[in-house]
């Protein structure tokens, strides 16, 4: 008699797997995310005995060291993220919003590889038409790229292994699907399985394979947060839908540097390499207007150049509004109250604004100086001079702390036109020379950078 299969509840947002149907997860508390399904069956321990094999086994010492050999697209900003080009045998996941240029850049990698890869191209979301229009939009016209549109995870892995194709490109994981799994497209085990299988696909024949995620509406990766784990590259793309700059960030690498970017210009020939974000970050910039500040953040490997606009006025309620966009809400608090208690700047009641222009989002804390002195800045109503720069990271007690590679923040500043930088003293004193050509000064306190707004 056949053994019928048991039936569990698994939750869609964190994966959880409960026995019977409950309205509120027991893990992550989300209410109605549990959804039916048949549990695979286990195999009993005579019979994975039977199915483990160590004749792959290899000691470390037996294990020849290569380097990783790699497919370099051409397009510099996605070569520099992936950590100079396309390794063999790795599995990529791109994710951002809807319409940010996900599916927009894997056609692009096409044209480029066009006539010396052959390329697969699978979508579950497109048809063949709707893909050669977007195609002819953007110039692909390779005859090496083969188009499917299917959704079934295993006959497009049957596909690879027989025609074995040189790159594979899934748009997107959450419309492919396992037959003998219950659960519909989309769901944390389809999700999951499927990823598991293109990788244990891929990796035997040295295959790389680009999977498109998307994501949820708190912005994260739609799926089990172990999908992230599985790859071995997670590129993410930031920007907003109504500017043309999109920026697409490495976070997490194998083989390349983590939290690298690369900046894109949305255009109708698709997305067009920015070769100097720096410059592109800057452009527009309207001088001798209060509240402006350029700083300089380290995002992977390379200097780039940002505008921190702070506008502090009058509140109109009885509590004053707090906002920031492209900076961490709870860490402008922070320097808020540094201001107010070290410097005797009184911000609680006045509507604070800031807000990093072109998109970008400043994590690194060498920003802070910059933050605190645009604020002060609006609040006086004094401009800051246009060609002055300023970063450091500043303290509770008001001290500003050293920052990593100052030099070559410096010397972007500098090749930009800029002729005074702040810095913090301690950074000002490990630096072995000295650039000409631009004005340094350094400061130990937020009280010693604030009195330079004058």
């Amino acid at each position: 008699m056949a053994t019928k299969q048991k039936t569990v509840y698994v939750c869609n947002e964190c994966g959880y797997e409960a026995p019977k149907w409950t309205g509120c997860c027991p893990s992550c508390h989300e209410w109605n995310t549990l959804e039916e399904c048949l549990s695979s069956p286990k195999k009993s321990a005579v019979a994975l005995n039977n199915t483990l094999s160590f004749n792959d086994a290899k000691s470390l010492s037996s294990i020849t060291a290569s380097d990783e050999e790699r497919f370099v697209s051409g397009i510099s900003e996605l070569d520099r993220v992936l950590g100079g080009g396309i390794v063999k045998g790795s599995v990529v996941l791109l994710s951002g919003d809807p319409g940010i240029g996900k599916s927009t850049i894997l056609l692009q990698v096409c044209k480029a590889f066009a006539d010396k890869l052959n390329i697969l191209y699978v979508s579950g979301e497109e048809s063949p038409n709707q893909i050669k229009l977007r195609a002819s939009r953007l110039g692909v016209e390779g005859e090496n790229v083969t188009v499917i549109s299917k959704t079934d995870t295993m006959a497009v892995c049957e596909y690879i292994k027989s025609e074995k194709p040189d790159l594979v490109m899934i748009d997107s994981i959450q419309t492919m699907q396992i037959e003998e799994i219950s659960s519909s497209a989309g769901s944390i085990v389809q999700v999951r399985e499927s990823t598991n299988m293109l990788l244990r696909t891929g990796k035997p024949l040295d295959i790389p394979i680009f999977i498109v995620g998307h994501v949820n509406k708190g912005g994260d990766i739609a799926g089990p947060k172990i999908l992230e784990h599985i790859v071995d590259t997670v590129l993410y793309f930031e920007g907003e839908r109504n500017q043309s700059y999109r920026i697409l960030r490495a976070i997490k690498n194998r083989f390349g540097s983590t939290n690298e970017i690369g900046v894109f210009e949305m255009t109708e020939k698709g997305l067009a390499v920015v070769e100097n974000p720096s410059a592109m970050m800057l452009s527009g910039r309207i001088n001798n207007v209060s509240g402006g500040c350029i700083t300089c953040v380290i995002e992977g490997t390379r200097p780039i150049l940002s505008e921190i606009q702070g506008l502090v006025t009058t509140t109109g309620f009885g509590n004053p509004r707090r906002m920031a966009t492209g900076f961490d809400f709870n860490r402008l608090n922070m320097l808020l109250a540094v201001l107010e208690k070290r410097l005797g700047l009184y911000f609680s009641n006045l509507d604070t604004y800031l807000n990093v222009v072109g998109g970008m989002r400043l994590d690194e804390p060498a920003a802070d100086l910059a933050v605190c002195m645009g604020l002060v800045s609006g609040l006086r109503d004094i401009p800051i001079s246009d060609k002055m720069i300023v970063f450091g990271e500043v303290g509770l007690s008001g001290e500003i702390r050293s920052v990593p590679r100052a030099i070559a923040r410096i010397n972007e500043a500098k090749s930009l036109g800029f002729d005074t930088c702040v810095l913090p003293s301690s950074s000002y004193k490990s630096l072995t020379s000295v650039p000409n050509g631009i004005k340094l000064i350094p400061v130990k306190s937020l009280k010693e950078a604030v009195d330079l707004i004058r």
